[in-house]
């Protein structure tokens, strides 16, 4: 396919496209300013609206010339999401267990999955559940989620009273999720419009990820994988004991807080995106210690590439087992990785071991 050729006249530019094998496909009329701005030139005025609000056309007219659509490009993100969303949860999860000494620790403990749908049922409650614009929508329940799930955290350390206490950090995450789930419930009996939203969000999906979302969740990624490295240090020597942790001169309250911090980062970038997804964040560390004795440098870097294959390989099965409908991702993974853990648990239990 090749462009057949440009009729210029004063302020209007037309394009014959042609095909070599189904010959003139048709003749298109675009600006000048679009046509110098879709093959490289420089044009001061594109910045105007009236040109901006061109752009989707041209794209999508440049796709078509490549033999893509802008769903073959809606696809890749459809694809990408669900493992940058497992990913968060896989490096998330292996923080946690190794934060608080805890095989049974998951991203959700320190109050994040309350705190998100408390959020998100707080936004359906004061927008309605079907608010005027889609954006407006995604934009509302995706910050309301986030804000929930940092909040969530921020009262367990305020209750906990910092991070020096491993024990009662962990209390004070089981109690601020039961107070935080109560809300929740209270308002949803007081809205009974939003029950069929809640349910969608507590299933958990990641059918409505787009490019943005996937951006704003890599970017996420890079900063906390870059930390959990960073920090992993604090996690080794946790494992030995926080009396032997301290013995080798670690800073481990500054280490506990940053640790905190990018766990609730993590967990709550993949709630607002995908919902609640449960296990991946539990099981993607105990597979990778199942494969590999590491040190928890490569553990989180692994489990987070666990975490984004297994929700991967989820959201393909969710969306075949009953075809052409789709069934919500968190259903399945509880189911699966539930599975697996009663599994391992018993095959150590049989070794004298827990997990």
């Amino acid at each position: 396919m090749r462009v057949l050729g440009i009729e210029t006249s004063c302020d209007e530019t037309g394009v014959a496209i042609y095909d070599t094998d189904k010959g003139l496909l048709g003749h298109r009329l675009h600006s000048q300013i679009d046509l110098h701005a879709a093959y490289g030139g420089v044009v001061p005025e594109l910045a105007s609206r009236d040109h901006v609000r061109r752009l989707p056309l041209l794209l999508r007219e440049t796709l078509a010339l490549t033999g893509l659509s802008m769903g073959d490009v809606d696809a890749i993100a459809y694809t990408a999401g669900p493992g940058l969303a497992g990913a968060l949860l896989g490096l998330s999860g292996a923080v946690a267990q190794g934060l608080f000494r805890n095989p049974l620790a998951d991203p959700y403990l320190l109050g994040s999955a309350s705190g998100a749908s408390l959020g998100v049922a707080a936004a359906l409650a004061l927008f309605g559940a079907a608010p005027a614009t889609a954006w407006l929508a995604k934009l509302g329940l995706t910050g309301a989620a986030f804000v929930g799930a940092v909040v969530a955290v921020l009262l367990t350390l305020q209750l906990a009273r910092g991070v020096q206490h491993t024990l009662r950090l962990l209390l004070a995450g089981v109690i601020v999720g039961v107070v935080l789930g109560a809300i929740k419930d209270l308002i949803t009996l007081a809205s009974p419009d939003i029950i069929a939203a809640m349910q969608g969000f507590n299933l958990g999906s990641a059918g409505f990820i787009g490019w943005a979302s996937c951006v704003l969740m890599a970017v996420a990624w890079c900063v906390c994988a870059a930390a959990a490295w960073v920090f992993s240090r604090a996690l080794d020597g946790l494992s030995l004991g926080e009396a032997t942790a301290a013995s080798l001169g670690l800073p481990l309250a500054p280490m506990r807080l940053a640790l905190v911090v990018v766990l609730a980062l993590a967990t709550g970038t993949a709630v607002a995106q995908t919902g609640l997804i449960a296990f991946v964040g539990l099981a993607a560390p105990h597979l990778v210690r199942s494969m590999a004795k590491v040190t928890h440098a490569w553990l989180v870097l692994l489990a987070s590439l666990m975490g984004g294959v297994l929700l991967m390989g989820a959201d393909v099965m969710a969306r075949w087992v009953i075809a052409p409908q789709e069934l919500p991702v968190g259903v399945l993974t509880a189911v699966l990785g539930g599975g697996y853990l009663l599994w391992l648990m018993h095959r150590r239990t049989g070794q004298g071991g827990v997990l």
